[in-house]
């Protein structure tokens, strides 16, 4: 589990096609490289993925992952490419601060930015959702986009706002989203449940 609060920005160092539809991608982080641990979990821009090899090089630390079909189908991932920026979170800890909200690093789907509106020091992003999912959407709710916990400001249909503060701007990869970009969503699992109960009553 993650809280939707990002620590570090990574850079997509490379990516290499396996068997399979698999591809390996090797990915530079500002994380000691001792927290790097083989088999361990790491949010990946959202995307939860299985750290399977890790190193050093010119001073750098870097981990390595394995995406498949279905993540580099459903997920902004398999689009990365070499210098692509991702956010970066490792899981909770118990004890550890929940200073977002719940998030499984489980993508549902993709949300496309629509508008972007500067304010001062911040932005404001209009998405439209997979109508499927807009559903489980509603003001004042939780969002993770691209890994990010976000609030909920307004939803009308499949589309949704959400305001981005300065500081979100300066740590994450938010910062440099158009109309037109594609982001990793993943609904709030507090909505996921309430929804089925409802269906199943």
């Amino acid at each position: 589990m993650f809280t939707g609060i990002v620590t570090d920005f990574g850079e997509v160092r490379s990516v290499k096609v396996q068997a399979d539809n698999l591809r390996r991608i090797t990915i530079f982080s500002r994380y000691p490289r001792g927290d790097l641990v083989v088999g361990a979990s790491m949010a990946c821009s959202g995307v939860c993925l299985t750290i399977v090899g890790a190193g050093e090089e010119n001073g750098r630390s870097w981990f390595a992952v394995d995406a498949g079909a279905e993540t580099l189908a459903l997920t902004t991932v398999g689009g990365w490419r070499h210098g692509t920026r991702v956010n970066l979170e490792r899981p909770l800890r118990l004890g550890d601060e929940l200073g977002g909200h719940l998030v499984a690093g489980h993508v549902d789907g993709l949300a496309t930015v629509i508008a972007r509106e500067e304010m001062t020091d911040m932005a404001r992003l209009a998405l439209r959702a997979p109508p499927e999912l807009s559903r489980f959407i509603a003001p004042k709710g939780s969002v993770a986009l691209d890994g990010v916990s976000l609030t909920v400001n307004a939803v009308e249909g499949d589309t949704f706002s959400v305001l981005v503060i300065p500081h979100t701007l300066a740590v994450t990869t938010l910062d440099t989203l158009a109309a037109d970009d594609a982001v990793n969503l993943e609904i709030d699992t507090m909505a996921r449940y309430a929804a089925r109960l409802m269906e199943t009553r």
